[in-house]
């Protein structure tokens, strides 16, 4: 490569262009996607980028595969399909916390390979919540290593982060700049990383495993949890405490013939929740439903008071939900706390009257008043402005009781409806999208999207909801910046930048130390400007880089797309920032712990591409 190229009026622009980027980034005085935006359009006015091509990065690849992979997380997620594997985990676990730390983070690392980083996160969340409240394990002690396991998890296929469903495009794109006699740059398939991201997940369980988890916080108080979606804090509060369970009544049960009240009101009765009788499963039966042999009651208590009701009243236990296991699914149903307003029109009358299960379908189990809770016949307590009332429920219903605004529900829970019953329907289409993606006989964007069009047809998620789950600021962000890297590429600049970095260091500077400054010149990039823009205005770089070095500049574009993510230290990684307030890491906390990490992440993948290229 020629090292003496001019510093073009163009070059300078570009370079310009970058700095002010970087800055505005730093300082963080105005949103990053509007930030990107201005560049977009400074590019189009400069004519740095021509203007039918200026708008491109909109309908590029990588920006309909990152909206196509946010939709089909979605619809995963409205199947309830992690809370499954929440309950799958801790049986596997035993108890044992270090076994349920190396599932969960693999698990989650897995499947950060098919899903958005951020979208993995966000459903891990309510899910290590749950696995904590049940386990006692403090929460910070799960939600740094699950989301490390997820950055690393991301390199496993080409759409597992945002930075490598940009290569394929940035390659594509460099091509057209290429010296004479280059060899031509062919886009990466679909499972290319795929032996670089086992690695890194691998190297990440073994990190917190042996040496990260002595590190990580006990946070015995339990600060860090968000009380009101916990277990715990039920238990603490309410004393409503204990597992769900399901109660065959057979033919010698005295319970035959009662009503569900009648039952709920016998000695050490267990919370009745839910009622299967003459093949209808339904949560918050009402007060009068009858009990017949085989009907099936869902209870939730301790276990020891579940069993002793079982065996006094000649019930069947089972701890397996096979009748109520999507309506007891924690995305469709579960305990909220509501406030009783002073214009409720449900002041002076008690839950009897109001016949809440079979009008809100609301089962009342205790009534906070004046710091004192009651839980005995709560259902004929009149109720007064400023309680706070428990409920069990399913999610929609509750919703609907809020909107009359006679309660306030004070609980976050899922607002959306959820829809346990088209897993397998799900499933089956992101499977399909998957082999098609596989295959590589069509681009990773219609294959994807061919997976959306099967969630929307079959009903899995709504296209209002799917639009939803875009998120617009990702994708301006992108496709914003996508010209700048296309502007550094086609005015030289990343040659020029290139050439004299290669001009100053040592002759004889072997490729693999060239390719371990550019992993970590990116991390550190990527602390600026965000793993998006490190790997939009890096990889034009790298590849005239590795041009001059006589290096791959495959190998090089790939190390900076994967380098991108190589951020455990602070909030600029989007997955780290997700996690910091709930498990209130400090700044402190976080450099130690992710800063050797980061380390052995650069070394991992920089050993893996030269095995590989």
């Amino acid at each position: 490569m020629d090292t003496a190229l001019t510093l073009t009026t163009d070059m300078k622009l570009v370079l310009g262009l970058v700095g002010f980027t970087m800055v505005m980034f730093l300082f963080e005085r105005i949103r990053a996607d509007v930030v990107a935006l201005v560049v977009l359009v400074l590019l189009g006015l400069s004519g740095l980028v021509e203007p039918d091509e200026l708008f491109n990065g909109f309908s590029g690849n990588a920006v309909i595969s990152i909206v196509a992979t946010m939709i089909l997380g979605a619809g995963l997620d409205r199947t309830g399909a992690l809370n499954r594997l929440a309950g799958w985990l801790l049986r596997r676990a035993k108890g044992m916390e270090n076994r349920l730390l190396l599932l969960t983070s693999a698990v989650a690392g897995i499947n950060s390979s098919i899903m958005q980083n951020p979208s993995v996160m966000a459903l891990y969340m309510p899910v290590a919540a749950r696995l904590s409240s049940r386990t006692g394990i403090a929460l910070p002690r799960l939600l740094l290593p699950i989301a490390a396991a997820i950055v690393m998890g991301g390199a496993l296929t080409m759409v597992g982060n945002s930075p490598l469903i940009l290569l394929n495009d940035l390659l594509i794109a460099a091509n057209s700049n290429l010296p004479s006699g280059a060899a031509t740059l062919e886009p990466l398939k679909m499972f290319a990383p795929l032996p670089i991201g086992i690695a890194l997940l691998v190297a990440s369980l073994a990190y917190f495993h042996f040496f990260g988890d002595r590190r990580l916080r006990q946070d015995d108080d339990g600060t860090g949890a968000t009380p009101a979606r916990t277990q715990s804090y039920f238990a603490k509060a309410y004393g409503i405490d204990g597992d769900v369970y399901e109660l065959t009544v057979t033919a010698d049960s005295p319970l035959v013939g009662m009503s569900l009240g009648e039952a709920e009101a016998l000695h050490n009765a267990p919370l009745l929740l839910a009622l299967k009788s003459d093949g209808e499963a339904r949560l918050a039966p009402p007060a009068d439903t009858r009990i017949w042999v085989g009907s099936v009651l869902g209870a939730m208590g301790p276990k020891q008071q579940v069993s002793d009701f079982a065996q006094n009243h000649f019930l069947r236990l089972s701890s397996r939900l096979r009748n109520f296991g999507d309506l007891f699914n924690p995305s469709r149903a579960g305990i909220s706390e509501a406030v009783v307003p002073a214009t409720s029109r449900l002041i002076g009358k008690n839950g009897r009257d109001l016949q809440l299960r079979k009008q809100l379908g609301l089962s009342l189990l205790a009534i906070n008043r004046d710091k004192a809770v009651l839980r005995e016949n709560v259902r004929d307590v009149n109720l007064r402005a400023g309680d706070m009332l428990v409920f069990h429920s399913i999610w929609t219903d509750l919703h609907e009781a809020a909107a009359s605004k006679d309660l306030v529900v004070v609980t976050d829970y899922p607002k959306g409806e959820q829809r346990p019953h088209k897993f397998k329907i799900a499933m089956a289409i992101f499977a399909v999208s998957m082999l098609l993606a596989l295959s590589s006989r069509l681009p990773v964007s219609i294959a994807l999207m061919t997976g959306v069009a099967g969630m929307l047809i079959a009903g899995v998620i709504h296209i209002d909801e799917a639009y939803a789950a875009i998120n617009w600021k990702t994708v301006f962000l992108m496709a914003c910046l996508i010209p700048l890297g296309w502007a550094m590429d086609s005015s030289g600049a990343a040659a020029w930048v290139a050439g004299h970095t290669i001009e100053r260091l040592p002759t004889g500077t072997p490729v693999w130390l060239l390719e371990i400054l550019v992993g970590l010149f990116t991390t550190l990039f990527s602390l600026v400007i965000s793993h998006v823009g490190a790997t939009i205005v890096t990889v034009p770089l790298a590849i005239n880089l590795a041009l001059a070095a006589g290096g791959n500049p495959t190998a090089f574009a790939l190390i900076v797309a994967l380098s991108a993510s190589n951020n455990f230290m602070t909030a600029s990684n989007p997955v780290i920032s997700m996690i910091t307030g709930p498990a209130g890491y400090t700044g402190k906390e976080l450099w130690k712990i992710g800063g050797p990490l980061s380390l052995i992440y650069t070394v991992v993948i920089v050993a893996m591409v030269n095995l590989l290229y």
